[in-house]
């Protein structure tokens, strides 16, 4: 997940380059939607983690 984060993150440096506003902010949308995700995810892998020990 935090792989296609960081895809969009990219596409939307490019979409921004090229001077395309509205799909580079949709871009960074997705792309901090996923990151945001992702974060959640992992705090909860971590809490399982350690509750099974």
């Amino acid at each position: 997940m935090l792989y296609y984060a960081a895809v969009f993150f990219v596409i939307a440096l490019i979409a921004a380059l090229f001077g395309f506003g509205g799909i580079a902010a949709g871009a960074a949308g997705i792309a901090e939607i996923l990151f945001y995700i992702f974060l959640v995810v992992a705090v909860i892998a971590l809490v399982a983690g350690l509750l099974r020990r």
